[in-house]
């Protein structure tokens, strides 16, 4: 198959594409053609891939950007669900054949999923979809305050919440908070449009309710929504009493009555923020540093992406918020975008994406990339979570890092501890997913919203003290991206934090045969199950609350231990590094 250059096919309409398509759709398929059909399919949709994620990276790095916009849209209405029709018809193709090519089991299973799902009147449902999407990017990327006459973005804002005194803390928290409260009209507007498109996707592909719908979109084939409600009780049972003892120290290190939403991101000893680096050239020369200490090959690959200018870091107004790694799959590269604002969660979140940048990289050599290369979620996550905790032992100076053995003790304390109370926050985000999808008529009621929302906070987040803020507590499932752009997306986090602490207690025993068998793992892509991704980097998958207790436990361990060298009673290189 001749494609064109990228650059070119990123311009063109359907019409142009199609005939690669119908190649593929009037081809026969036998034994000796499959693998080449195979091969033909998989480029062509690497070059979709790629246009989309191209197109995106455009709006996100300035969502002002009117051009880009049109050209996004263009693509979402014009290309992407022609696309989708032809696709459903080369799997369909492929499943009728009754081949199974080598390494394609798991691809014919979640192919099987999509055909059986697809529904052609669902493809204008998905462009409105993606419009509304871009439209709660648009509202929340233009949320801006007025800080000491300087104008800030919410995300710029967030520094303040880390300094020392109250006072500061507080009135940045209110102003922030304030400004968020102000959009809740068109958010709302933008909520009931989404909850009502997504009840017809779902009525169209004759599912009961759109959480069977998603379940089956997303390719859940190993648990069920009972297991994740199995999950949050767990989390309860284990988790809260341990992030419970956590806030609890907390509040008594701080010297405080109560506990307040603007007191859970400063130091409890009244030590200033932690500022890893002045700008982001800083951030990246030291990333990699860090990275080549915990192998020399993703090191490389990090490399490759400062020199290639594969990274847009900083924050800055009218950029889209969160962070994400993307991939561009003919480049043969993947794309990171973030929010740096020059706080230690910067260097988090750094260490994360990178973890799916390196996931790509590492799943570039499988043959059909395109369909090998589908990563169920679970395991993306285990991949970016588990290189935060990897590259937690090289952040001090000796290794080309951010700070003092004091200071990396602190932040690697700052880390453990917002996992663990991490998992609590995600209870609620998924529970509260759940109600959504089993009462869509009460969910189109923000007030309805708001109050089971506030009463799962009181659930799993007790500790807390929101009297007199009521009003931000219930909303909080607002301000929450993923609840609007990605539905039920978020209990994956959970489990892959489960799974990342099992690989670091791995490291912590054997450094090098831990990182081996993570990076062999990334190298599969999707061509085995999810219980066989984690095995192959040496966790289990799991949701119990034994396998959550043993996570638990070997954190709080670390963490006490930890507190020595953060209070400058101990000396060294800090735990976990192998000399």
């Amino acid at each position: 198959m001749n494609l064109p250059d990228l650059a070119e096919f990123m311009t063109w309409p359907w019409e142009k594409i199609a005939p690669y398509y119908d190649e593929l759709r009037k081809a026969t398929l036998t034994a000796d053609s499959v693998k080449g059909w195979l091969a033909d399919w998989s480029r062509l949709g690497e070059y979709l891939h790629e246009t989309a994620s191209r197109l995106h990276v455009a709006v996100t790095v300035d969502t002002t950007d009117e051009e880009a916009h049109q050209r996004f849209e263009a693509f979402i209405e014009g290309v992407l669900p022609e696309a989708r029709k032809a696709e459903q018809a080369l799997a369909k193709k492929l499943v009728e054949s009754g081949l199974e090519p080598e390494g394609f089991c798991v691809p014919l299973r979640n192919m099987r999923a999509e055909i059986e799902l697809f529904r052609e009147e669902n493809l204008p449902l998905q462009v409105e979809e993606e419009k509304l999407r871009n439209a709660y990017n648009q509202v929340v990327g233009a949320q801006t305050v007025e800080w000491h006459y300087k104008e800030y973005t919410v995300s710029q804002m967030r520094p303040f919440l880390q300094e020392p005194d109250r006072t500061v803390r507080e009135e940045a928290w209110r102003l922030m908070t304030e400004r968020q409260l102000r959009d809740r009209g068109p958010l709302t507007r933008i909520w009931q449009q989404m909850l009502d498109l997504r009840q017809q996707m779902a009525a169209n592909a004759d599912k009961p309710d759109y959480r069977a719908f998603r379940w089956q979109q997303m390719g859940r084939f190993d648990y069920t929504p009972d297991d994740c409600r199995a999950f949050h009780k767990a989390i309860e049972e284990v988790v809260v009493p341990a992030a419970a003892a956590v806030l609890e120290k907390r509040r008594q290190r701080l010297g405080l009555d109560r506990l307040r939403p603007w007191d859970l991101n400063v130091d409890p000893a009244g030590r200033p923020p932690l500022r890893p680096f002045r700008n982001v050239e800083e951030l990246k020369e030291k990333s990699e540093a860090i990275f080549h200490h915990v192998d020399p090959q993703l090191g490389a690959y990090y490399h490759t992406m400062r020199e290639e200018n594969l990274l847009d870091l900083e924050n800055r107004k009218g950029k889209a918020p969160g962070g994400y790694c993307t991939a561009f799959p003919v480049s043969k590269r993947p794309f990171i975008f973030m929010n740096a604002v020059g706080v230690h969660d910067d260097v988090q979140t750094m260490f994360h994406e990178s973890g799916h940048a390196f996931h790509v990289f590492e799943s570039l050599a499988l043959p059909y990339l395109y369909h090998q290369g589908n990563v169920p979620m679970e395991f993306a996550e285990v991949a970016s979570m588990s290189m935060e905790l990897l590259a937690s032992p090289y952040l001090t100076h000796d290794f080309g890092g951010f700070y003092t053995p004091h200071e990396a003790a602190r932040a690697r304390i700052e880390h453990l501890e917002r996992s663990l109370l991490f998992w609590p926050y995600m209870a609620v985000v998924d529970a509260f997913q759940h109600w959504v999808y089993e009462h869509p008529e009460e969910a189109h009621d923000p007030a309805e919203c708001d109050r089971i929302w506030g009463g799962l906070w009181d659930r799993f987040m007790p500790v807390t003290d929101w009297r007199g803020l009521e009003d931000a507590k219930v909303s909080g499932w607002m301000r929450k991206l993923h609840i609007f752009q990605y539905p039920f997306y978020y209990v994956e986090y959970g489990l892959a934090q489960l799974g990342a602490v099992q690989v670091w207690a791995n490291a912590l025993e054997d450094q090098q045969a831990a990182v081996a068998a993570y990076r062999k793992a990334l190298a599969l892509g999707g061509t085995v199950t999810l219980p066989e991704l984690y095995a192959a980097a040496g966790a289990k998958f799991a949701m119990d609350a034994a396998t959550l207790r043993k996570a638990v436990d070997l954190m709080m361990r670390v963490i006490e231990e930890l507190e020595t060298v953060a209070e400058g009673g101990a000396k060294g290189l800090g735990l976990g590094v192998q000399s």
